[in-house]
């Protein structure tokens, strides 16, 4: 499970996230993101932007739904948090039983502690 954070670092040509996205590919390890995520981390092109195609292109995006939105504003009342894109990343790693990459566990564990986090 790709959060955010994942994208960012490698997008910044962070060694350690470059290395897991060649090992990713690699091994056709099945990837998920939210599709909040990719509004997040796409900016439409550069060069910066390559390596984040590169990931994409090899991750399975999920949209949000309406009655998944529904949930996610539960989760949200009840964790007290207010991102829903965290949220939605949170249900996906849930319903999959996946650890997240992130760059900010304190952020989904508000949402979900029994989440298995690593951080990137």
């Amino acid at each position: 499970m790709l959060d955010a954070g994942a994208f960012i670092a490698l997008e910044r040509r962070s060694e350690t996230m470059a290395v897991l996205a060649r090992r990713f590919a690699r091994s056709k390890t099945p990837l998920v993101t939210s599709a909040g995520v990719v509004a997040q981390v796409w900016r439409g092109g550069g060069r910066r932007q390559v390596p984040v195609a590169f990931l994409l292109a090899r991750t399975d995006v999920i949209d949000l739904s309406a009655q998944v939105a529904r949930t996610l504003g539960m989760m949200l009342a009840t964790s007290g948090t207010a991102d829903a894109v965290d949220a939605h990343v949170a249900l996906l790693a849930r319903e999959r039983g996946w650890p997240v990459l992130t760059s900010d566990p304190a952020d989904l564990h508000a949402i979900d502690p029994t989440l298995t986090i690593e951080r990137i």
